[in-house]
């Protein structure tokens, strides 16, 4: 079968870029010889998302180790990337029928995360962080390929009657939105999204679906900020790109002043950095009132620092850290904000964030590298479809 994989030896990491379409063997069950296939589903993708974590694998920026040990372990010399999609199942293990009813013909998105059911985090309801987990696509094998391998507990049931299917490909995203706006009860509140990329839109999206009253969209792109006030913002600032005026970890005060006097002077309820920037998060805890919220998902390696630290504690500002979706909570609110035709969540997410497929949904079995390159550098999501 056609897979996208990426097949680089270690010591090209630093020197190459891009994933390469390959042939690569059909995913197979066979109890008798691994009674563990039992558990398990074929599934062929329908659609598949190519999510911020798989273009950091693009550019090499991000989970060199965590993929290139997998496959070590493995002994294998690629690993099929992609973890957003939705699929028909066209194999289902014995135990995968009897215990959790699937089917061939089924339709289901996964949880990326494969958490192991028995740490004590899993135990206790938090499989969303489990001690032992795998990532699909990143640590085995993933979804951009023809057929895909995987856990049936990992599955979750999506009806395409409700949802139209290339949506239905991003609802692991989505859920990590979700997942945030959950983290605080934002009706009525005033909130303000540091970080206006795919997530940051997602999470407009649920804010405002969750009850928020007033939202602002704060980033450095234009075209971010545009795809912001036609999501329905209440206002949006654009962050200075003027090199000069760059000040390290420092606060913008001039995006805080402004955010605050949009607030009674006091700033925000609830302000969510979600674009892992050290100036961004100072920035959002200086923009958020005493009292007040802040949602941390944006993601950078290294070490941060945390300027004005002891005015967290002397103004009572909570921080909340998010990482991927509840297991599964966070499917469940997510698949019925997606059914809400008062919310029209997906209709957004397709008019607008998917610019209603023009140039963001791209034939699987034509996959360019050159091509794909510039369309994931130029929107903020992108789909392939499958035949």
């Amino acid at each position: 079968m056609k897979a996208l994989v990426l097949d680089i030896p270690r010591d090209e990491w630093q020197t190459t870029t891009g994933m390469n379409l390959a042939d690569v063997p059909e995913p197979e069950l066979d109890e008798a010889r691994c009674p563990a296939d039992s558990n398990q589903c074929i599934i062929k993708p329908l659609y598949t998302g190519f999510c911020g974590s798989d273009k950091s694998i693009w550019f090499r920026h991000a989970f060199k180790e965590m993929l290139l040990d997998s496959r070590d372990r493995e002994d294998q010399a690629y690993r099929i990337c992609g973890h957003e999609f939705l699929g028909e199942i066209v194999e289902a293990g014995s135990y995968s029928q009897n215990h959790y009813g699937y089917k061939p013909g089924d339709i289901v998105s996964t949880e990326s995360h494969i958490f192991c059911g028995v740490c004590h985090q899993c135990k206790i309801g938090d499989a969303h962080v489990c001690s032992d987990h795998l990532i699909i696509g990143i640590s085995t094998d993933g979804c951009f390929a023809e057929q895909v391998k995987l856990p049936a507990k990992e599955l979750w049931r999506t009806d395409l009657d409700k949802i139209r299917p290339e949506v239905a490909a991003i609802q692991e995203p989505l859920g990590n939105a979700v997942h945030a706006c959950s983290r605080v009860d934002l009706r009525g509140k005033t909130v303000a999204v540091f970080g206006c990329g795919t997530i940051g839109l997602f999470t407009i999206l649920v804010a405002r679906a969750m009850g928020a009253s007033m939202i602002i969209g704060v980033d450095p792109g234009k075209s971010n900020l545009k795809m912001a006030e036609e999501l329905g913002v209440d206002a949006t600032l654009r962050v200075s790109t003027d090199p000069t005026k760059k000040s390290g970890a420092a606060p913008d005060n001039e995006i805080a002043d402004k955010i605050r006097k949009q607030c009674f002077g006091e700033g925000v309820d609830v302000a969510f950095e979600m674009s892992g920037s050290n100036q961004a998060l100072n920035t959002a805890i200086a923009s958020t009132r005493a009292g007040g919220d802040i949602i941390l998902f944006g993601l950078s390696s290294g070490d941060y620092t945390l300027t004005d630290f002891q005015n967290i504690i002397l103004f009572g500002k909570s921080m909340h850290s998010v990482v991927g979706r509840k297991v599964f909570q966070t499917w469940y609110i997510a698949s019925n904000l997606l059914m809400s035709r008062g919310h029209a969540l997906q209709d957004k997410i397709y008019d607008v964030i998917l610019n209603r497929g023009k140039d963001t949904v791209f034939p699987f079995k034509d996959f360019d590298k050159k091509n794909f390159e510039k369309a994931i550098t130029s929107h903020p999501k992108i789909v392939l479809k499958y035949d």
